[in-house]
């Protein structure tokens, strides 16, 4: 029996992540849509527009838990994306995984960045 590569049984390569990456783009999208929206209204509806103003807001916990949380969805959905950029488009394997190894090391120092500045506020 010859191993034609056809059928239930066939090798297919990196299609698993497909639906939950589209997923998760959709899902981090909305969250960052839903976190403008808040900012926008906050904004619109303080009166106070100093940096005191803006420090009191991101002094509240829930405040720095939501833009924490909104920020790392930001850091996924920019992974997924580029991922995708250099899977589709960068051919040479090795040049590749240098830009994707870049791509993580640039988020995760970004990540970590961001909380640093959320809790020093």
């Amino acid at each position: 029996m010859a191993n034609n590569n056809i059928g239930p049984k066939r090798l297919v390569v990196g299609a698993h992540y497909g639906l939950k990456d589209w997923l998760a783009q959709r899902v981090t999208a909305i969250l960052m849509v839903v976190y403008t929206a808040v900012l926008l209204f906050s904004f619109l509806s303080g009166s106070n527009f100093t940096y005191e103003g803006w420090a009191g807001l991101f002094a509240q916990q829930w405040f720095k838990l939501f833009s924490a949380v909104t920020l790392f969805g930001l850091f996924y959905h920019a992974w997924v994306g580029m991922r995708d950029i250099w899977m589709d488009y960068v051919k040479p394997v090795g040049v590749r995984l240098f830009l994707q190894i870049a791509t993580v090391l640039w988020l995760i120092a970004c990540a970590a960045w961001s909380v640093q500045i959320l809790w020093s506020v």
